[in-house]
């Protein structure tokens, strides 16, 4: 039986919640008002898991985590409106250690609340089962380097020519947001190849991000909102709620944003993405990136990916908050290597590294002048 704490100064949601879970009969369930409530419920209840709005009276959801994150901390699924701000303030939460979020419906009425249940029912019985990770500030990372090692590389892979423009393919959910921030500014300026991400999140928050992680880059981060021309040492953000295809013009390779597509469950789709890239480029001008994400979005496309003579990574378990779709990866023999956090930015530098033929030429060339 899990012990869900709900946490929300709406009475009507609250009840929604409260009817939503008891229909599932595994939950036992504490609902409370705000977040004064909820940290005398830390210890009074124990949850395995916690629900917690942002917007509050008299102790708002943020405050509210970072209490619970210092003094007993717990799985939190954060409940945020999809605003700008409710975006912001979502990237914070997660920052303070939150595991994942859900957007409020902007309505009241019962139909507005039940588009969220399914994924409020996926992702809180996922957090439930979550490996609780710290939040990722400068200790926890300095920490992850000294326990974390990598499970597999295929040493024997060299370094791909840089002088075709390929693409990096990155899939991500749960989790994704801590992730990308750390492996992302690893990229140096004048990377070869372009980054192209697709980040389970609705379209009120890709932009947000896209703009949070260009604070943080030595590369620019852009959200792909229109047909974008991709370019080497350059990140795109696939728009949230829908997906992104690749098409080939006489500007150069092309990433667009495409109507999300009706065979897939999460979006921006992974396996939409990889799939189309591997209609448009050689499975040698692409390197596909599995990050920690719940279920199995992008694994087959990736494994196939590698079949064909593409590279691909998977996130490890030990540093990714939810191990379903790098594990997937895995388990379909589908991964040239296997890496923590923030081992992956370096691996992706060394393949593509100038090679030797590339040198010499360049040596030659400064040597002439």
């Amino acid at each position: 039986m899990t012990r869900l704490l709900i946490v929300e100064d709406s009475a009507l949601m609250r009840r929604h919640l409260v009817q939503l879970f008891e229909n599932e009969r595994d939950f036992k369930m504490l609902a409370v008002r705000n977040g004064v409530e909820a940290l005398r419920a830390l210890d009074e209840f124990d949850p395995d898991v916690i629900t917690l709005d942002i917007n509050m009276p008299e102790m708002d959801g943020l405050t509210c985590l970072s209490h619970i994150m210092v003094q007993r901390p717990k799985p939190v699924v954060m409940v945020s409106s999809l605003t700008e701000q409710g975006a912001e303030a979502t990237f914070e939460a997660l920052q303070l250690g939150a595991v994942d979020f859900v957007h409020k419906p902007d309505g009241t009425m019962s139909r507005d609340i039940h588009r969220i249940e399914q994924e409020l029912l996926l992702k809180v019985r996922s957090a439930a089962t979550t490996k609780l990770r710290p939040s990722r500030g400068l200790t926890s990372r300095l920490a992850d380097r000294r326990i974390s090692r990598p499970v597999r590389v295929e040493a024997a892979l060299s370094p791909l020519p840089r002088d075709r423009l390929g693409i990096v393919l990155v899939g991500v959910s749960t989790g994704g947001p801590g992730t990308l921030e750390e492996i992302l500014p690893q990229l140096p300026a004048g990377f070869p190849w372009p980054v192209v991400i697709a980040q389970h999140m609705p379209a009120s928050f890709t932009g947000v991000f896209a703009r949070r992680l260009a604070t943080m880059c030595q590369v620019p981060v852009t959200e792909v909102t229109r047909q974008t021309v991709l370019e080497g040492g350059n990140v795109y953000i696939a728009r949230g709620d829908a997906d992104l295809v690749f098409t080939k013009t006489v500007l150069g390779m092309m990433a667009l944003p495409a109507p999300a597509s009706a065979q897939h469950l999460w979006h921006p789709s992974v396996t939409r993405m990889v799939e189309s890239a591997m209609n448009v480029l050689p499975p040698d001008r692409l390197i596909g990136v599995q990050l920690t994400g719940m279920g199995d979005d992008g694994a087959k496309a990736m494994a196939t990916l590698r079949t064909r003579g593409g590279r691909t990574i998977a996130q490890d378990e030990a540093t990714s908050v939810v191990f379903g779709m790098p594990g997937e990866l895995v388990r379909l023999r589908g991964a040239d290597a296997v890496l923590p956090a923030h081992a992956i930015s370096s691996q992706l530098k060394s393949w593509l590294a100038p090679t030797a033929a590339m040198r010499t030429t360049s040596e030659a060339r400064h040597g002439s002048r």
